[in-house]
């Protein structure tokens, strides 16, 4: 088991006055069987009017608040602690690729019973369907290829063939666009990966969350240095949600601690929302993920969403 302390701080800065912002935040660490939330608050700062925990449409936990008075600066300091205990391998058998699509095909016309899975198999706003992403995809999945076995070694291609450049690419940078010059971030890696299993006919899902970064050998973890991290799940009927991290080349464990999962990142945001005036805007993110003794009884983060000026 792994325990971590993690601070995730967001800095917006206006060139102009905002008179209202109305913000959803999924900054609190989902729940499941691998991983557990033992303390979270969310801090907010100037005081919004209203702040309030709920949860969105593929049952990741969320929070809205509302600011209704003026203000130049935003800060949202989202503190937690989770545990986790992941087991970081893959099964060593699967069905061929065909078998999973052809399930999923009786499950689309309404012979199966996934439905809620069956609607990772749909195009979404940043994962299109791309001719070029399918002809990716098909060097990996060969006729009559195990699927989890195909898509490990997809996975082992995205990492060997693209390069990881944080000024290549921005958040609307199409998939199409990232297979051309083979750059990009975790969050293009992840959308490429699910638009090539996806035109396939297998469902797959966009993680968000962190991972434990190591600082270089003889030097100290640096405050805010970490960042928020992004991989894929793919559903095997036999086997149910795989993950798989394509910018790593690795099966998710201990070091990643999921945030949500949604259709690709439109839907799991760490911050969206919607703001009266402002002009221009800077923001500035960091992230810190301390590892912190897993036999500590309790957490010193509260279990709430508490407003701070």
């Amino acid at each position: 088991m792994a325990r971590y302390h993690i601070e995730h701080v967001t800095h917006y800065s206006y060139s102009q006055t905002v008179g209202l912002s109305l913000q959803l935040a999924h900054l609190r660490p989902r729940e499941d069987d691998a991983q557990r939330t033992v303390g979270h608050a969310l801090h907010v700062s100037p005081q919004p009017a209203e702040i309030r925990e709920d949860t969105d449409y593929f049952g990741n936990p969320v929070t809205r608040f509302e600011l209704a008075r003026a203000h130049q600066e935003l800060i949202i300091t989202a503190e937690s602690e989770v545990t986790v205990e992941r087991n970081a391998s893959l099964p060593e058998t699967s069905q061929p690729w065909e078998d999973v699509r052809a399930h999923f095909a009786r499950t689309i016309w309404g012979l199966g019973l996934d439905a809620d899975v069956a609607e990772f198999l749909f195009p979404s706003p940043h994962v299109p369907q791309s001719a070029s992403a399918r002809l990716y995809a098909l060097e990996s999945f060969t006729p009559e290829r195990p699927v989890v076995e195909a898509t490990a070694d997809l996975m082992a291609r995205i990492h060997a063939d693209f390069e990881f450049d944080p000024d290549a690419t921005h958040v609307a940078t199409p998939i199409d666009t990232v297979l051309e010059i083979r750059r990009g971030v975790c969050q293009d890696f992840a959308h490429l990966m699910i638009a090539c299993l996806r035109s396939l006919g297998l469902p797959a899902r966009y993680v968000s969350g962190y991972l434990l970064t190591e600082p270089p050998p003889g030097q100290e973890r640096l405050i805010g240095a970490d960042a928020s991290h992004a991989w894929v799940s793919l559903h095997v009927p036999e086997h149910g949600w795989l993950d798989f991290d394509p910018t790593n080349d690795m099966v998710p464990g201990n070091s990643h601690v999921t945030l949500a999962w949604g259709r690709d990142f439109t839907d799991v945001s760490p911050l969206r929302g919607v703001i009266q005036g402002g002009g221009d805007h800077t923001v500035k993110v960091g992230v810190t993920m301390t590892p912190i003794d897993p036999d500590y009884p309790e957490s010193k983060v509260p279990q709430t969403a508490t407003p701070r000026r």
